[in-house]
C-alpha cells in the first residue's frame, strides 16, 4: 500500500548549494532522493518544509515524501541514513512518520525558527569553520537586543528583504527574537509563521552594527520604516545560520 512519510532532517550546509535541487551541484533534495532511489528503486520527489540557501544549516528541517512501500518507519530511516553515509552527504534523518495522505511540510506549517551564531572573539576557531560568523572585535550584546525590539510584531519588512524573494508581500510577523551570550558566541533566536527570503541574515547583519554602534538601536526602527533594502546592514553569511524548527 502507498504511503506518506514525514521525516526530520538535521545537515551541514557547507558545500551543498542548499535544499532545492540544481543543476550544477550537489543538494539536501538530490542526496535525500538518491538515497530513497538507491535502496528501493523508486523514483520519489521529496518536498522540504522550506528551502535554505547555499551554506545554511539545519538542526531539524522538515519533509515528505509518498512511498509505493508502507515500509517499517524504523527501517526505513536506518536505510536512507545507510545510503546517505555511502554517500558521504553531511546530513542524517532524525525521525520517520507515517501521516496522513494530505500532510503537506510546507503548506501545513504553523511556524517556523531559525538560530544565528556569531563567533564573537579575536581568534578563529578551525573547530567551529563554516559553522559562525566570526567577528573579531567586541559587540555589545544589549545595544543588539535593544536594537532587535523594533523588530518584534507586524511590519512591512521590505528593508530585510533579498531582491530575489517570490513572496506576494513583504509583511511578517515576527513573534520571537532572542539574543544571547553562550560563551564566546552571540547566539540569535527568530521564530515566525514564515519569513521572507534572507529576511534573518539581514536582519543579523543590520542588529550587528548595533552591536559595533555603527549605528544607534532606535536607528534600526528608522530602517524598517524606510521600506528600502538599501538602507539596511549587510547580509549575513549563510554559515552562521541554522533551521531550527518547525511547528505543525
Amino acid at each position: 500500500m502507498p504511503a506518506r512519510f514525514k521525516i526530520t532532517i538535521e545537515y551541514d550546509g557547507t558545500g551543498l548549494l542548499g535544499w532545492q535541487r540544481q543543476l550544477d551541484g550537489p543538494s539536501v533534495q538530490e542526496y535525500i532522493e538518491t538515497a530513497i532511489y538507491k535502496f528501493s528503486s523508486q523514483i520519489v520527489e521529496v518536498h522540504g518544509s522550506g528551502r535554505t540557501d547555499a551554506g545554511v544549516h539545519a538542526l531539524g528541517q522538515v519533509a515528505h515524501f509518498d512511498f509505493d512501500t508502507d515500509m517499517d518507519e524504523f527501517k526505513l530511516r536506518e536505510a536512507l541514513n545507510a545510503h546517505l553515509k555511502i554517500m558521504e552527504a553531511k546530513i542524517a534523518i532524525l525521525e520517520v512518520e507515517k501521516v496522513q495522505n494530505d500532510f503537506n511540510a510546507r503548506f501545513d506549517t504553523v511556524k517556523r525558527s531559525y538560530i544565528y551564531r556569531i563567533l564573537n572573539r579575536r581568534a578563529s576557531s578551525p573547530l567551529r569553520e563554516n559553522r559562525v560568523w566570526h567577528i573579531n572585535y567586541p559587540l555589545d550584546i544589549e545595544k543588539m537586543k535593544e536594537a532587535g525590539r523594533h523588530l518584534l510584531g507586524h511590519h512591512d519588512f521590505s528593508s530585510f528583504r533579498a531582491a530575489a524573494c517570490q513572496a506576494k508581500s513583504p509583511e511578517k510577523t515576527l513573534d520571537i527574537i532572542e539574543i544571547t551570550k553562550e560563551g564566546d558566541e552571540i547566539v540569535f533566536y527568530f521564530e515566525a509563521k514564515s519569513f521572507l527570503h534572507h529576511q534573518v541574515r539581514n536582519m543579523v547583519g543590520t542588529l550587528k552594527m548595533a552591536g559595533d554602534k555603527s549605528i544607534t538601536p532606535k536607528d534600526v526602527k528608522t530602517i524598517l520604516e524606510a521600506k528600502d533594502r538599501t538602507k539596511a546592514g549587510i547580509t549575513a553569511p549563510a554559515c552562521g545560520l541554522y533551521f531550527k524548527q518547525v511547528w505543525y
